[in-house]
This record gives structure tokens, C-alpha cells and sequence, in this order.
């Protein structure tokens, strides 16, 4: 919950020397639904796992990670790049879901180009300059896409992820994940 509190993504949160989470907010976080990647076509996906905004001395962006205070352009200059990740692995899913704490809170579409730091082997990071932010949410309560995506399908990959559970598991910011459901992913047969 500190990771949520701290993106400014749940409303109604108070400090009274503790943090006061509303009772309808966590409601409401406990019946978003699990995203369904097996509409994506792709076997896996990356998955940007983020933290809250923290700001940086950059040439390319003065913020890394996912707040709600921040304006479209500074989340997609935040959320683009400069991670350690196989950048064909994140190209190849053709759309980057990023969470905070299992939650869709933004959606990147436009990786298909990348450039690296120079740097060699598995320290290499990697940036995709031509990223698009396909939505991304002010309220996790009630999800709305906050950005206007001109392109269809861009609008068609937000309205399918943003505010929807979706667990991954890294050693870093980057995660990959498989679309298609496992056995403990599926509802139980009615009945059954």
C-alpha cells in the first residue's frame, strides 16, 4: 500500500501520524479485475515494475518512476527507458504495462526502436525513444484514462490494462510475463 500512497494514485489517504487508507478505496482496489494478456497475441509481455516519482539530474528527463502529479510528457520521459532488459523481449510484446504494487497504472506502446548506453553484456540499459504513452491513470479507484491517444489501438491496450491486477515477478524494474493462463490463473469450472 505505501508504494500506491506514495504515486498519489489512491484518493482520500490521510497521515495522522500513520496512514489512514479509506475503507471504499480498498474496496475498490480489492475487486479490480486481472488483466487478460492472452488478447495480446504475443507469448509474453514486459512489464515495467515502478516505484514512486523520484527526481533525477538527467539530460533526458528530470523524473524516474510513476506519480499522478506528473504531466503526460514527464511520465512518458520517466517511464521510457534506461532500464537493464532484453529490448527485443520488451519490442517483441508490443506494449509495455507499468505497475505500481500489481496494478496497471500506465501503458507504453511504440517500442519497437531502442538504443543502449554502450554499455556491454547484461549491465547494458536501454531506452525506446520513440515510446508513446497510451494511457495512464490519476485515480486507481476510478480508472480513466488520463492521456488522449490518437492511435485506435493504442486506446483499444489502455482501456484492456490500465487498472487491472497484473503480477509479475523480477529482480529489477523489468519483468516478463507470459499471456497465456495457467492452470491456477483460471476460475474454477462451475459446478466443479
Amino acid at each position: 500500500m505505501k508504494k500506491l500512497v506514495a504515486t498519489g494514485v489512491v484518493p482520500g489517504v490521510r497521515e495522522q501520524g500513520r496512514q489512514v487508507f479509506p475503507l471504499a478505496a480498498l474496496q475498490q482496489l480489492q475487486a479490480r479485475p486481472a488483466a487478460d494478456l492472452s488478447v495480446l497475441g504475443t507469448p509474453e509481455v514486459a512489464v515495467l515494475r515502478s516505484d514512486a516519482p523520484a527526481k533525477v539530474d538527467e539530460p533526458d528527463r528530470e523524473w524516474i518512476g510513476f506519480g499522478a502529479g506528473l504531466n503526460e510528457a514527464q511520465l512518458l520521459a520517466a517511464l521510457s527507458g534506461w532500464w537493464r532488459c532484453d529490448p527485443a523481449r520488451v519490442a517483441a510484446g508490443g506494449v509495455l504495462p507499468v505497475t505500481v504494487a500489481g496494478f496497471v497504472v500506465a501503458v507504453l506502446t511504440g517500442l519497437a526502436e531502442w538504443e543502449g548506453d554502450g554499455t556491454v553484456g547484461t549491465a547494458g540499459r536501454f531506452r525506446f525513444p520513440k515510446a508513446r504513452m497510451a494511457g495512464y491513470l490519476t485515480d486507481l479507484t476510478a480508472p480513466v484514462n488520463a492521456a488522449d491517444p490518437t492511435d485506435p489501438e493504442d486506446a483499444r491496450l489502455a482501456a484492456l490494462l490500465l487498472g487491472t491486477r497484473l503480477a509479475s515477478v523480477s529482480g529489477g524494474p523489468i519483468a516478463y510475463v507470459s499471456t497465456t493462463p495457467t492452470i491456477t490463473d483460471r476460475p474454477a469450472a462451475e459446478g466443479k
